[in-house]
């Protein structure tokens, strides 16, 4: 039988892209699903009420969850397994009439959607490519948008959008060049690497940030030879207060640097530093509320896998394993080495846990 799970504001219920085989019904507080519009890209925040079913479709029709779900406010969720959910549905009829309403409305959302991205995709394909160039690279998607518009003028070299699309792909360059990512994306018209991008204003490198040091061992400094950014130079003043256990002015330190969002890499390093430090000053519930806010905007952040890991320890640390075992397996399904350091912490963490 399923039992009431608590969740406290701001832990994630569930990842989207994760397997789905549970539908939950909140019992009190609020949860927040959050996805993506297909038709414009912009996020969609749903709130869900109590008495309300959420998770339904993912679980029923198995496949992966298309949302994040958070819970905004402290919460209780039953939650069911599909043959339990399908036996209450059975034996109460008006639970099946509500889902059929709700099913009909987003049907008739996504049919419109559809209709609307198929008009678009009849418009002139030279507007549509000089579109795609544009929203990269005002997302600072610089790699991207480089790509892009040196595709453009390979294609339109004497197109309606010629001049500027040649003017972007200088900009494009010029901010590569300014934050060090030229080499590592490749010459220009090569498409960047997959799976490396930015991400929102974070703005990460396309080489994947390394995962945080020890707090007992300082990262090595790049070479004397090479230009250090103020940023660069502020990070690493900040790494050495954490090899010094200074940990409440390192989180201040990496605060500045994430605020002043000068330097891409550094700033993407400083977002993640922050959560680090919070875990070691022993503010776990704090820990978990950034890492998750900064999880929901920065789905692709580059130091994702520690981030969930120390959630994880988190959650563990507060005496609630079953979430701690949770983070841990979603951290084990990620790509990457499996002998690496985050997925071996995070299977030696799920078999204590399991002992």
């Amino acid at each position: 039988m399923p039992k009431p799970l608590p969740y406290k504001a701001g832990s994630l219920i569930y990842f989207r892209g994760d397997p789905a085989d549970k539908v939950f019904l909140l019992q009190a507080g609020k949860v927040n699903l959050a996805y993506q519009d297909i038709e414009t890209g912009q996020d969609v925040h749903d709130l869900v009420q109590q008495g309300e079913f959420f998770g339904v479709k993912s679980a029923l029709g198995r496949y992966p969850r298309e949302e994040n779900a958070m819970a905004i406010l402290d919460a209780t969720v039953m939650a069911f397994t599909v043959p339990e959910f399908e036996a209450l549905a059975m034996a109460n009829t008006r639970i099946i009439m509500k889902m059929l309403k709700v099913f009909s409305n987003q049907l008739r959302k996504i049919h419109k959607q559809v209709s609307s991205l198929m008009a678009k995709e009849e418009q002139n394909p030279e507007a549509g490519l000089f579109s795609v160039g544009e929203y990269y690279l005002k997302a600072k998607s610089y790699g991207q948008a480089r790509y892009i518009f040196s595709r453009y003028l390979t294609f339109y070299p004497s197109g309606k959008y010629a001049v500027q699309a040649a003017n972007n792909l200088q900009q494009a360059e010029m901010s590569l060049t300014k934050s060090g990512t030229v080499g590592a994306l490749g010459a220009a018209g090569s498409p960047p690497s997959g799976g490396t991008g930015t991400s929102g204003s974070l703005g990460a490198s396309s080489s994947p940030a390394a995962p945080a040091a020890p707090a007992s061992a300082e990262p090595a400094r790049p070479a004397s030879g090479q230009n250090l950014s103020d940023s660069a130079k502020f990070y690493y003043d900040a790494v050495s207060l954490v090899s010094q256990q200074k940990y409440q002015q390192a989180y201040l330190a990496f605060k500045k640097i994430a605020d002043a969002n000068e330097d891409p890499e550094y700033v993407a390093k400083s977002t993640f530093e922050i959560g680090h430090c919070l875990f070691l000053l022993n503010k776990f519930e704090d820990c978990i509320r950034y890492y998750t806010l900064m999880i929901t905007k920065y789905p692709k952040h580059p130091d994702l896998a520690d981030a969930l890991f120390y959630m994880g320890q988190s959650y563990e640390k507060n005496n609630r394993k079953d979430q701690a075992a949770t983070f841990y397996k979603k951290i084990l399904t990620m790509p990457g080495d499996e002998e690496d350091g985050t997925h071996a912490k995070a299977r030696k963490a799920l078999k204590a846990l399991e002992a």
